[in-house]
Protein backbone atom coordinates (compact mmCIF):
# COMPACT_ATOMS: atom_id res chain seq x y z
CA UNK A 1 0.00 0.00 0.00
CA UNK A 2 1.46 3.39 -0.92
CA UNK A 3 0.74 6.71 0.54
CA UNK A 4 1.32 9.83 -1.05
CA UNK A 5 2.96 12.57 0.84
CA UNK A 6 2.58 16.67 1.17
CA UNK A 7 5.37 16.96 -1.50
CA UNK A 8 4.06 14.56 -3.79
CA UNK A 9 6.10 11.63 -3.21
CA UNK A 10 5.03 8.08 -2.94
CA UNK A 11 6.06 5.94 0.08
CA UNK A 12 5.56 2.10 0.57
CA UNK A 13 3.30 2.14 4.03
CA UNK A 14 2.32 -1.23 4.36
CA UNK A 15 3.59 -4.56 2.90
CA UNK A 16 2.77 -7.98 3.91
CA UNK A 17 2.83 -11.57 2.23
CA UNK A 18 -0.99 -13.26 1.63
CA UNK A 19 -2.27 -15.50 0.07
CA UNK A 20 -0.56 -19.08 -0.89
CA UNK A 21 -0.94 -18.27 -4.66
CA UNK A 22 -0.42 -15.47 -6.68
CA UNK A 23 -2.79 -12.45 -6.46
CA UNK A 24 -4.74 -11.55 -9.36
CA UNK A 25 -6.43 -8.11 -7.84
CA UNK A 26 -6.76 -5.79 -5.27
CA UNK A 27 -9.39 -3.39 -4.67
CA UNK A 28 -10.48 -0.57 -2.53
CA UNK A 29 -13.86 -0.04 -0.88
CA UNK A 30 -14.99 3.40 -0.43
CA UNK A 31 -13.87 5.56 2.12
CA UNK A 32 -17.12 5.86 3.76
CA UNK A 33 -16.55 2.69 5.16
CA UNK A 34 -13.42 3.02 6.26
CA UNK A 35 -9.97 2.14 4.94
CA UNK A 36 -10.98 -1.66 3.06
CA UNK A 37 -9.29 -3.21 1.12
CA UNK A 38 -10.02 -6.62 -0.81
CA UNK A 39 -7.74 -9.26 -2.79
CA UNK A 40 -8.35 -12.16 -4.40
CA UNK A 41 -5.85 -14.78 -5.72
CA UNK A 42 -4.78 -18.39 -7.13
CA UNK A 43 -5.61 -19.77 -4.19
CA UNK A 44 -9.55 -19.71 -4.72
CA UNK A 45 -10.34 -17.24 -1.93
CA UNK A 46 -10.98 -13.68 -1.51
CA UNK A 47 -10.20 -11.39 1.52
CA UNK A 48 -11.21 -8.28 3.32
CA UNK A 49 -8.53 -5.97 4.70
CA UNK A 50 -8.84 -3.06 7.22
CA UNK A 51 -6.43 -0.73 8.20
CA UNK A 52 -6.05 -0.06 11.76
CA UNK A 53 -4.41 2.77 13.17
CA UNK A 54 -2.39 2.15 16.78
CA UNK A 55 -4.07 3.26 19.66
CA UNK A 56 -2.05 5.68 22.23
CA UNK A 57 -1.65 3.06 24.89
CA UNK A 58 0.12 0.67 22.32
CA UNK A 59 3.68 0.65 21.02
CA UNK A 60 2.24 1.16 17.58
CA UNK A 61 0.80 4.37 18.24
CA UNK A 62 0.14 6.46 15.35
CA UNK A 63 1.44 3.18 13.19
CA UNK A 64 -0.84 2.07 10.71
CA UNK A 65 -1.23 -1.69 9.96
CA UNK A 66 -3.99 -3.75 7.86
CA UNK A 67 -6.20 -6.48 9.66
CA UNK A 68 -7.16 -9.64 7.50
CA UNK A 69 -11.32 -9.34 8.31
CA UNK A 70 -12.89 -12.05 6.52
CA UNK A 71 -11.40 -15.01 3.97
CA UNK A 72 -14.10 -16.08 1.25
CA UNK A 73 -14.12 -19.78 0.50
CA UNK A 74 -16.91 -20.34 -1.48
CA UNK A 75 -14.99 -20.68 -4.80
CA UNK A 76 -13.67 -24.18 -5.69
CA UNK A 77 -11.27 -22.28 -8.71
CA UNK A 78 -9.32 -19.70 -8.75
CA UNK A 79 -11.00 -15.69 -8.08
CA UNK A 80 -9.88 -13.93 -11.06
CA UNK A 81 -11.55 -10.26 -10.24
CA UNK A 82 -13.10 -8.90 -6.66
CA UNK A 83 -15.10 -5.27 -7.25
CA UNK A 84 -16.94 -3.32 -4.31
CA UNK A 85 -20.35 -2.43 -5.31
CA UNK A 86 -21.35 1.11 -5.71
CA UNK A 87 -21.67 2.31 -2.24
CA UNK A 88 -25.32 3.66 -2.37
CA UNK A 89 -25.75 0.22 -2.67
CA UNK A 90 -24.11 -0.58 0.49
CA UNK A 91 -21.01 -2.86 1.49
CA UNK A 92 -20.97 -5.66 -1.22
CA UNK A 93 -18.51 -7.04 -2.74
CA UNK A 94 -18.41 -9.42 -6.06
CA UNK A 95 -15.84 -11.76 -6.74
CA UNK A 96 -15.80 -13.91 -9.90
CA UNK A 97 -13.70 -17.30 -10.51
CA UNK A 98 -12.50 -19.25 -13.45
CA UNK A 99 -15.20 -21.61 -12.77
CA UNK A 100 -17.08 -19.39 -14.48
CA UNK A 101 -19.37 -18.28 -11.09
CA UNK A 102 -19.95 -14.54 -9.94
CA UNK A 103 -20.74 -14.36 -6.40
CA UNK A 104 -21.94 -11.49 -4.46
CA UNK A 105 -21.29 -11.01 -0.58
CA UNK A 106 -22.63 -7.98 1.61
CA UNK A 107 -21.77 -7.01 5.32
CA UNK A 108 -24.98 -6.39 7.17
CA UNK A 109 -23.41 -4.67 9.86
CA UNK A 110 -20.38 -1.97 8.23
CA UNK A 111 -18.81 -1.86 11.88
CA UNK A 112 -17.88 -5.56 11.64
CA UNK A 113 -16.38 -6.70 8.99
CA UNK A 114 -15.64 -10.12 10.22
CA UNK A 115 -19.14 -11.12 8.80
CA UNK A 116 -20.03 -11.34 5.15
CA UNK A 117 -23.29 -13.02 4.12
CA UNK A 118 -23.32 -14.84 0.01
CA UNK A 119 -25.96 -12.76 -1.31
CA UNK A 120 -26.23 -14.14 -4.69
CA UNK A 121 -24.60 -16.98 -7.13
CA UNK A 122 -24.55 -16.14 -10.51
CA UNK A 123 -23.74 -19.13 -12.94
CA UNK A 124 -22.16 -17.27 -16.31
CA UNK A 125 -21.41 -20.77 -18.12
CA UNK A 126 -17.72 -19.51 -19.49
CA UNK A 127 -14.36 -19.14 -17.30
CA UNK A 128 -14.93 -15.22 -15.60
CA UNK A 129 -11.87 -12.82 -16.12
CA UNK A 130 -12.98 -9.43 -14.76
CA UNK A 131 -16.28 -8.04 -13.62
CA UNK A 132 -17.75 -3.96 -13.34
CA UNK A 133 -21.00 -2.77 -11.24
CA UNK A 134 -22.80 -0.47 -12.87
CA UNK A 135 -22.09 2.74 -10.88
CA UNK A 136 -25.59 4.47 -11.67
CA UNK A 137 -27.62 5.52 -8.52
CA UNK A 138 -30.13 6.63 -10.39
CA UNK A 139 -33.33 4.30 -9.76
CA UNK A 140 -34.13 4.44 -13.06
CA UNK A 141 -31.28 1.82 -13.25
CA UNK A 142 -31.44 -1.51 -11.91
CA UNK A 143 -28.08 -3.31 -10.15
CA UNK A 144 -25.77 -4.37 -13.12
CA UNK A 145 -22.55 -6.14 -13.67
CA UNK A 146 -20.57 -6.69 -16.43
CA UNK A 147 -18.28 -9.77 -17.43
CA UNK A 148 -16.21 -10.71 -19.44
CA UNK A 149 -14.45 -14.23 -20.28
CA UNK A 150 -10.81 -14.64 -21.28
CA UNK A 151 -11.98 -18.14 -22.33
CA UNK A 152 -9.97 -18.98 -25.64
CA UNK A 153 -12.77 -21.68 -26.92
CA UNK A 154 -14.14 -20.90 -30.17
CA UNK A 155 -17.53 -22.18 -28.99
CA UNK A 156 -18.19 -19.22 -26.54
CA UNK A 157 -18.81 -16.08 -28.54
CA UNK A 158 -19.85 -13.14 -26.82
CA UNK A 159 -17.25 -12.62 -24.15
CA UNK A 160 -18.92 -9.99 -22.66
CA UNK A 161 -22.26 -10.51 -20.47
CA UNK A 162 -24.47 -8.17 -18.54
CA UNK A 163 -26.47 -9.42 -15.66
CA UNK A 164 -29.01 -7.11 -14.03
CA UNK A 165 -30.93 -7.64 -10.75
CA UNK A 166 -34.70 -8.39 -11.64
CA UNK A 167 -36.63 -6.85 -8.06
CA UNK A 168 -39.49 -9.19 -8.66
CA UNK A 169 -37.28 -12.57 -8.74
CA UNK A 170 -35.03 -10.81 -6.36
CA UNK A 171 -31.75 -12.89 -8.50
CA UNK A 172 -29.88 -11.73 -11.31
CA UNK A 173 -30.47 -12.59 -14.80
CA UNK A 174 -28.22 -11.92 -17.85
CA UNK A 175 -29.46 -9.12 -19.92
CA UNK A 176 -27.09 -8.47 -22.73
CA UNK A 177 -24.35 -10.36 -24.10
CA UNK A 178 -21.86 -8.33 -26.70
CA UNK A 179 -21.86 -10.59 -29.25
CA UNK A 180 -19.25 -8.60 -31.15
CA UNK A 181 -16.00 -9.28 -28.88
CA UNK A 182 -15.17 -12.67 -29.50
CA UNK A 183 -11.67 -12.35 -28.52
CA UNK A 184 -10.42 -13.13 -24.46
CA UNK A 185 -11.07 -10.19 -22.12
CA UNK A 186 -9.03 -8.71 -19.69
CA UNK A 187 -10.75 -6.09 -17.87
CA UNK A 188 -14.37 -3.72 -18.71
CA UNK A 189 -15.04 -1.01 -17.14
CA UNK A 190 -18.49 1.02 -16.46
CA UNK A 191 -17.52 4.03 -16.72
CA UNK A 192 -19.43 6.78 -14.07
CA UNK A 193 -22.87 7.65 -14.89
CA UNK A 194 -23.36 11.50 -13.94
CA UNK A 195 -26.80 12.32 -15.19
CA UNK A 196 -26.47 10.40 -18.65
CA UNK A 197 -29.85 8.14 -19.83
CA UNK A 198 -27.14 5.53 -20.73
CA UNK A 199 -24.22 3.49 -19.99
CA UNK A 200 -20.61 3.29 -21.37
CA UNK A 201 -18.56 0.37 -21.03
CA UNK A 202 -15.09 -0.20 -21.93
CA UNK A 203 -13.50 -3.51 -22.69
CA UNK A 204 -9.44 -4.60 -22.96
CA UNK A 205 -9.03 -7.30 -24.84
CA UNK A 206 -6.48 -7.63 -27.99
CA UNK A 207 -7.45 -3.73 -28.39
CA UNK A 208 -9.90 -1.10 -26.73
CA UNK A 209 -13.08 -0.92 -27.12
CA UNK A 210 -16.13 1.46 -25.93
CA UNK A 211 -19.31 0.53 -26.16
CA UNK A 212 -22.71 2.87 -25.51
CA UNK A 213 -25.75 0.72 -23.90
CA UNK A 214 -28.97 2.80 -24.43
CA UNK A 215 -31.71 0.92 -22.10
CA UNK A 216 -35.10 0.14 -24.09
CA UNK A 217 -38.45 0.46 -22.81
CA UNK A 218 -38.72 -2.56 -20.62
CA UNK A 219 -41.30 -5.35 -21.71
CA UNK A 220 -43.78 -6.13 -19.76
CA UNK A 221 -43.81 -9.51 -18.62
CA UNK A 222 -45.15 -11.69 -15.81
CA UNK A 223 -41.31 -11.96 -14.12
CA UNK A 224 -41.30 -8.00 -14.37
CA UNK A 225 -38.68 -7.95 -17.46
CA UNK A 226 -35.28 -7.39 -18.08
CA UNK A 227 -33.73 -4.47 -19.01
CA UNK A 228 -33.05 -4.52 -23.08
CA UNK A 229 -30.30 -2.34 -24.61
CA UNK A 230 -29.16 -0.64 -27.98
CA UNK A 231 -25.50 -1.70 -27.90
CA UNK A 232 -23.22 0.03 -30.01
CA UNK A 233 -19.39 0.25 -30.58
CA UNK A 234 -18.34 3.68 -30.51
CA UNK A 235 -14.69 3.70 -30.63
CA UNK A 236 -12.42 0.83 -31.20
CA UNK A 237 -8.26 1.53 -30.90
CA UNK A 238 -5.59 -0.90 -32.01
CA UNK A 239 -2.70 1.48 -30.91
CA UNK A 240 -1.15 -0.54 -28.11
CA UNK A 241 -0.73 -3.14 -31.03
CA UNK A 242 -0.29 -5.89 -27.97
CA UNK A 243 -3.09 -7.25 -25.96
CA UNK A 244 -4.61 -5.08 -23.36
CA UNK A 245 -4.65 -5.64 -19.71
CA UNK A 246 -6.42 -2.78 -18.13
CA UNK A 247 -8.46 0.01 -18.78
CA UNK A 248 -9.87 2.62 -15.73
CA UNK A 249 -11.95 5.70 -16.25
CA UNK A 250 -11.47 8.89 -14.07
CA UNK A 251 -14.15 9.96 -11.73
CA UNK A 252 -16.61 11.86 -13.93
CA UNK A 253 -16.42 8.99 -16.80
CA UNK A 254 -14.66 11.22 -19.26
CA UNK A 255 -11.24 10.10 -19.81
CA UNK A 256 -10.82 6.67 -20.46
CA UNK A 257 -6.72 4.84 -19.57
CA UNK A 258 -5.82 1.73 -21.21
CA UNK A 259 -2.68 0.08 -20.46
CA UNK A 260 -1.22 -2.90 -22.84
CA UNK A 261 2.10 -5.15 -23.44
CA UNK A 262 3.57 -2.07 -25.21
CA UNK A 263 4.62 -0.53 -21.85
CA UNK A 264 2.47 2.21 -22.61
CA UNK A 265 -0.92 4.12 -20.73
CA UNK A 266 -2.96 5.48 -22.95
CA UNK A 267 -5.62 8.04 -22.50
CA UNK A 268 -8.40 8.13 -24.39
CA UNK A 269 -11.26 11.36 -25.00
CA UNK A 270 -14.48 12.03 -26.81
CA UNK A 271 -15.27 15.30 -28.39
CA UNK A 272 -18.67 17.18 -28.34
CA UNK A 273 -19.06 15.00 -31.89
CA UNK A 274 -18.76 11.98 -29.92
CA UNK A 275 -15.39 11.13 -31.82
CA UNK A 276 -13.03 9.32 -29.30
CA UNK A 277 -9.26 10.34 -29.98
CA UNK A 278 -6.33 9.45 -27.79
CA UNK A 279 -4.91 12.48 -25.76
CA UNK A 280 -1.94 11.71 -24.25
CA UNK A 281 0.75 8.50 -24.02
CA UNK A 282 2.60 7.94 -20.74
CA UNK A 283 5.35 5.33 -20.71
CA UNK A 284 5.49 2.75 -17.86
CA UNK A 285 8.19 5.38 -15.86
CA UNK A 286 5.01 7.95 -15.79
CA UNK A 287 6.94 9.83 -18.63
CA UNK A 288 4.94 11.54 -21.77
CA UNK A 289 6.06 9.67 -24.81
CA UNK A 290 6.26 12.77 -27.83
CA UNK A 291 3.90 13.51 -30.50
CA UNK A 292 0.73 12.19 -28.15
CA UNK A 293 -1.07 14.62 -29.63
CA UNK A 294 -1.46 13.25 -33.08
CA UNK A 295 -4.19 10.52 -32.21
CA UNK A 296 -6.12 7.20 -33.48
CA UNK A 297 -9.86 8.43 -34.11
CA UNK A 298 -13.11 6.13 -34.60
CA UNK A 299 -16.33 8.11 -35.75
CA UNK A 300 -19.12 6.88 -33.99
CA UNK A 301 -21.39 7.91 -36.97
CA UNK A 302 -19.28 5.13 -38.84
CA UNK A 303 -20.91 2.16 -37.25
CA UNK A 304 -18.76 -0.44 -37.71
CA UNK A 305 -16.32 -1.96 -35.90
CA UNK A 306 -14.07 -2.81 -38.87
CA UNK A 307 -13.82 0.78 -40.36
CA UNK A 308 -9.65 1.32 -40.13
CA UNK A 309 -8.34 3.04 -37.32
CA UNK A 310 -6.18 5.50 -38.62
CA UNK A 311 -3.16 5.07 -36.06
CA UNK A 312 -0.18 7.45 -36.38
CA UNK A 313 1.22 7.90 -33.26
CA UNK A 314 4.34 9.85 -33.61
CA UNK A 315 5.83 7.96 -30.39
CA UNK A 316 4.34 4.42 -31.33
CA UNK A 317 7.83 3.16 -32.84
CA UNK A 318 9.10 4.93 -29.35
CA UNK A 319 6.49 2.95 -27.21
CA UNK A 320 7.31 -0.19 -28.25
Amino acid sequence: VWDKSENGDWHCTASWKTHSGSVWRVTWAHPEFGQVLASCSFDRTAAVWEEIVGESNDKLRGQSHWVKRTTLVDSRTSVTDVKFAPKHMGLMLATCSADGVVRIYEAPDVMNLSQWSLQHEISCKLSCSCISWNPSSSRAHSPMIAVGSDDNSPNILAKVQIYEYNENTRKYAKAEALMTVTDPVHDIAFAPNLGRSFHILAVATKDVRIFTLKPLRKELTSSGGLTKFEIHIVAQFDNHNSQVWRVSWNITGTVLASSGDDGCVRLWKANYMDNWKCTGILKGNGSPVNGSSQQGIFNASLGSANASLQNSLNGSSASR
